[in-house]
């Protein structure tokens, strides 16, 4: 429970959708049961002393998943080799030992190996058939290879495309608690905003390492602040709405094309540009266009900043009142120094601003403020 809420809370942060389904596999014996008989019933499992193994050499694509050779593989390591028909036969099911949790099943009491348990889930969730099949890339071999192999032995066609993902690393390890260099997210969070962790992770295509730094953390989020000020500023007196269809092709190639995302931030970057060059140049319809492409763009991403969740965000929102607010002080006692003809005092105002990163632009409408590098 503990491990379930915190990946419930890492989900609501970063704005992720929550699953459809959680299931747990202790409440799916039966249905792992019935997939194990399926395959002893067409000649793909067997049982031995308790076990319950899948017999590799039977399904003729086994090893086809991860471009491995049946005899090239080393020997399972989850049972007596001497119990087995191949050394390489993987434990659907194991008997039941001294202090286990265990289950009845026709082949005695025991508890479910750890493949049989995702693709008895699957099927009874997503159907014999689904789509996408995602998880990382220390999964390609043996799990995912495993999954494959009962379900479609079984009559199943499974997963039709398979996505796996890299590593968030630190000095080059592979993130995780057990080797105690874990940044959890509720720890970064307090670092910088949530939109930006996500801005961040998305960033990089999902089969390329994140060599994680709080360096190029604060950079994404410099690189964010950068769209956030220009859609302020091209949506200025006017309430910002997703318009899908101003979304530009190149920016759809990319995500059509395996995903890239860094191909899909660089059409946004380029819109944004675009957008602002408008703005300098007067020509507020221009600029509108482009802002209507950022925004449609960053929905896509689930980084559209006027929407669900991070509209509204409480630490964001009062971080931004208290930085804005301090803002107009500094701005009143500019336009008083103006008023009384001190322009060094006013300057002196502008460039203390400026050396902080907040940039301020006289408009006709007023004085207008954004972060900047």
């Amino acid at each position: 429970m503990r491990n379930e809420r915190a990946f419930t809370r890492a989900y609501d942060v970063l704005g992720c959708l929550p699953p459809t389904y959680e299931p747990r596999a202790t409440g799916h014996i039966p249905e792992m049961v019935e997939l194990m008989q399926r395959l002893i019933d067409v000649g793909h499992g067997y049982a031995a002393n308790g076990d319950v193994y899948f017999d590799v050499r039977s399904f003729d694509d086994y090893g086809k998943l991860s471009g491995q050779r049946i005899d090239d593989m080393l020997a399972a390591s989850d049972a007596d080799s001497m119990t087995k028909r191949d050394p390489r036969d993987f434990a659907m099911w194991k008997g039941a030992k001294p202090d286990e949790p265990y289950w009845d099943t026709p082949w005695g009491p025991g508890r479910p190996g750890w493949h049989v348990e995702c693709s008895a889930m699957a099927r009874k969730y997503l159907g014999a058939s689904f789509d996408i099949h995602g998880g990382g890339l220390d999964l390609l071999f043996p799990h995912h290879e495993n999954e494959i192999a009962q379900s479609r032995a079984a009559g199943d066609g499974f997963a039709q495309y398979w996505l796996h993902n890299a590593w968030v690393t630190t000095a080059g390890e592979k993130m995780s608690k057990s080797l105690g260099n874990s940044l959890l997210v509720d720890q970064v969070v307090t670092r910088v905003r949530p939109i930006e962790l996500r801005y961040y992770l998305a960033g990089s295509h999902y089969r390329s390492m994140i060599e994680y730094s709080d360096d190029a953390l604060r950079e994404a989020g410099q690189g964010l602040r950068r769209i956030e000020g220009f859609l302020q500023r091209a949506f200025e007196g006017v309430e910002p709405q997703v318009q899908p269809q101003a979304r530009p092709a190149a920016f759809d190639d990319a995500m059509d094309d395996d995903i890239a995302v860094p191909q899909a931030l660089a059409v946004i970057h380029e819109a944004v540009r675009a957008g602002n060059s408008a703005i300098a140049a007067g020509d507020a319809p221009t600029a509108r266009a482009q802002a209507d492409a950022v925004l449609a763009m960053l929905d896509v991403l689930g980084l559209n900043p006027y929407g669900s969740p991070w509209a509204g965000a409480a630490d964001s929102d009062r971080q931004t009142e208290v930085i804005d607010a301090l803002v107009k002080v500094v701005l009143e006692q500019r336009q008083e120094a103006r008023a009384r003809k001190d322009f060094a005092a006013a300057d002196a105002l502008r460039d203390g601003l400026d050396r902080i990163g907040i940039r301020i632009e006289d408009t006709a409408s007023g004085v207008r403020w954004s972060l900047e590098d």
